[in-house]
């Protein structure tokens, strides 16, 4: 399975949703953009749940609909996991994922259940009925649930759309899991950013049903002709590399294209990757390297472009020799520092966040 192909015109009272796109059949594809943009109409046609007249949608080389064929949802080989976790009450955990398990022939199965159970951690809920479970546990068995069929491919609808900031970090690390150790690909609704920036391997961007762009979002997340580099919680994302610990000052050294950055101390080996964020209101530019200073990390970088985000802010995109980030500044300070494509600055970065 090397790629999955989805065309759709789909047009409602007073929206549409037009889609013709390729997404790799592997790793977590967010489905990215504010309320309304079309993420969930393009689930739920992707799961055959709503129909659209002259759709295609191909999981590598099975064909799911096209002018002759549309299978319905019961039939295509898939997970759907929606924002709130839809479990029977009347049924304990092991119950509710035995259902599941009842969908497939055991000659079909891929995923072993007790892989998944350990994956998720739920092994201590088995026993438990729904109403004795957390929004964060609730989330989890319905994962599991979802599977436990086998799918070959998963569906996941805002997951922790209906969690608090507690349960939604109680769940994040169990995602992560999934992603490093199965090899079912995943399209995944979200308008977090943060949730994206964890996850994603891929991300197709959705706005007023259209598609705006797609590709890694490190690189979507840092085009100044994108809305995501343009809002609050505008940042970049970095792939990095371990590369060394200073023990004495509990601090983790790692490095990527172009440079290198001091993190908080993580129990992390030598050439582990870790995946890190900073967000542009955490970045700072001066002409020259400070001296005596207390912010550690201060990097050169050239400018590649700025943006206006209002009146009085701008976000101006820097390249530390590789890598992208951005930085949002005052458009005084623009024009004070003479800022423009091809100059030459010092990046000064207050806050990193460490993501995986």
């Amino acid at each position: 399975m090397t790629e999955i192909a989805a065309r759709f015109r789909q047009h409602y009272p007073g929206f549409g949703l037009e889609v013709d796109v390729h997404l790799p059949a592997r790793g977590v594809t967010a489905l990215f953009g504010p309320s309304g943009s079309g993420k969930t109409t393009l689930l739920r046609l992707i799961a055959g749940l709503e129909k659209s007249p002259d759709g295609l949608l191909t999981i590598g080389d099975d064909v799911w609909q096209d002018a002759q064929h549309f299978v319905p949802t019961h039939r295509r080989p898939l997970g759907y996991v929606f924002q709130d976790a839809r479990l029977f009450p009347h049924l304990d955990v092991r119950r509710n994922l035995e259902y599941g398990l009842r969908r497939i022939d055991p000659a079909a199965r891929r995923v072993a259940l007790d892989e998944v159970v350990d994956l998720l951690g739920i092994a201590p809920l088995m026993q438990r009925m729904p109403e004795r479970l957390s929004g964060g546990e609730s989330q989890r068995v319905a994962i599991a649930r979802a599977l436990a069929v086998s799918p070959r491919l998963l569906l996941m609808d805002e997951p922790l759309a209906a969690l608090d900031q507690a349960r939604k970090q109680e769940v994040l690390p169990y995602l992560e899991r999934l992603h490093d150790a199965l090899k079912i690909p995943v399209l995944y609704v979200s308008h977090a950013i943060d949730e994206v920036a964890r996850l994603a391997d891929h991300m197709l961007l959705l706005d007023g049903g259209r598609v705006l762009a797609q590709g890694a979002p490190a690189d979507l997340m840092t085009r100044l002709d994108l809305p995501l580099a343009l809002g609050d919680d505008t940042g970049a994302l970095i792939e990095a590399t371990v590369a060394r610990h200073d023990e004495a000052y509990q601090l983790t050294e790692v490095e990527f294209p172009g440079a290198h950055l001091l993190l908080p101390g993580r129990p992390a080996a030598i050439g582990h990757r870790v995946r890190v964020r900073v967000l542009a209101r955490d970045v700072s530019i001066t002409l020259t390297a400070a001296a005596q200073t207390s912010i550690l990390n201060i990097l050169p970088a050239t400018v590649t472009g700025v943006a206006a985000v209002s009146a009085s802010q701008n976000v101006v995109a820097l390249d530390l020799g590789g890598t992208a980030i951005l930085a949002r500044v005052t458009r005084k300070s623009v024009d004070a520092l003479g800022l423009r494509s091809g100059l030459g600055v010092f990046a000064q970065i207050k806050g990193i966040a460490i993501l995986k």
